[in-house]
């Protein structure tokens, strides 16, 4: 599957990002060879740094091969630092409709808004849907689309559902995606499991949602995810398990100080100073990281040296 790595905080080499901890973005990229039905299809990052000659935009960066073989990876990203990140890890069924191409790579960047995207899920049959969905979507950003993913579609159809760029608004237009996703699915008979777990990530903020529909459209979805593994002979649902699986946030401050780790020094929430969202708790000690559930979203800013956090319930 898919991995999302986000981080806000005082300005960092990326490398102690994305290569030198053990279990570093790039080293996880590993995993999915042990899934057999899975194709590693890019990576990509988009990161922020005053030490950009223009530091106001994102420095993008992709490459639609596993980040592993990357023979770029140690020679530019150590000459780079940055105070907000975004990265991905993009993987595929073996599918021959699968393009792979930096145009199909996370995150996706448009002018016109402070937001970049990247995602760990799917919208089945988007294609199709598309005949609903279109009438939501401005030009102005339609007209941007390079490739053939459902991330960079729904980018389309988000940033043309926000009223606005506060906390309240983005949320509102992600209640609202769903929303017109759902009725288009109802009209064309398209009813089927979407997991929407998703990073939008602006210069000193990350919003981070973890929502979608079960198999027949509905958003009430209620189960155990750990339960629902295959090792549960019987009871298996592999999708849903990844559908209702928690996303995962950790906030502390002195990140700097534990090299070659995720770690931080635990404190009040008055005085973190970095945070880290992921699709996956990144340190043995997982107690650590706050789990946002299946249905929530979580608002992330850095203001001046510290960062703080607002967890909300999806109204969806």
């Amino acid at each position: 599957m898919c991995r999302v790595f986000a981080y806000i905080g005082p300005e960092i080499p990326l490398e102690s990002l994305l290569l030198e901890p053990e279990n570093s973005l790039i080293n996880q990229s590993l995993d999915p060879e042990l899934h057999p039905h899975l194709q590693l299809a890019g990576w990509g990052f988009g990161v922020w740094s005053d030490h950009l000659l223009k530091p106001e935009k994102p420095l993008l960066y992709h490459r639609p091969k596993a980040a592993f073989y990357d023979d770029n990876a140690g020679g530019i990203i150590p000459s780079l630092q940055g105070s907000t990140l975004l990265a991905h890890v993009r993987a595929s069924g073996y599918d021959a409709s699968v393009v792979q191409a930096d145009e199909n790579c996370h995150p996706f960047s448009f002018e016109g808004t402070p937001w970049i995207i990247a995602q760990n899920g799917a919208l089945p049959h988007w294609r199709r849907l598309q005949r609903e969905l279109l009438q939501h979507c401005e030009d102005c950003f339609l007209k941007q689309m390079r490739g053939t993913t459902d991330t960079e579609f729904l980018y389309v159809l988000l940033l043309s559902l926000l009223e606005g760029d506060s906390d309240a608004d983005v949320q509102k237009g992600f209640e609202k995606l769903l929303e017109v996703i759902r009725a288009a699915m109802k009209k064309l008979d398209l009813a089927a499991l979407t997991k929407l777990k998703i990073a939008l990530v602006a210069p000193n903020r990350i919003i981070g949602v973890n929502y979608g529909c079960g198999h027949d459209g509905e958003t009430d979805v209620e189960g155990d995810w750990k339960a629902l593994r295959p090792s549960a002979p019987g009871k298996d649902d592999l999708a849903l398990s990844m559908l209702l699986e928690p996303m995962y946030l950790l906030m502390g401050k002195n990140f700097q100080d534990h090299k070659k780790t995720y770690k931080v020094d635990a404190c009040p929430e008055g005085d973190c100073t970095s945070a880290i969202f992921a699709s996956e708790p990144l340190t043995e000690e997982g107690e650590d990281w706050l789990n946002i559930e299946f249905g929530e979203m979580v608002a992330i800013e850095r203001s001046g040296d510290y960062v703080s956090k607002k967890v909300t319930k999806l109204n969806v």
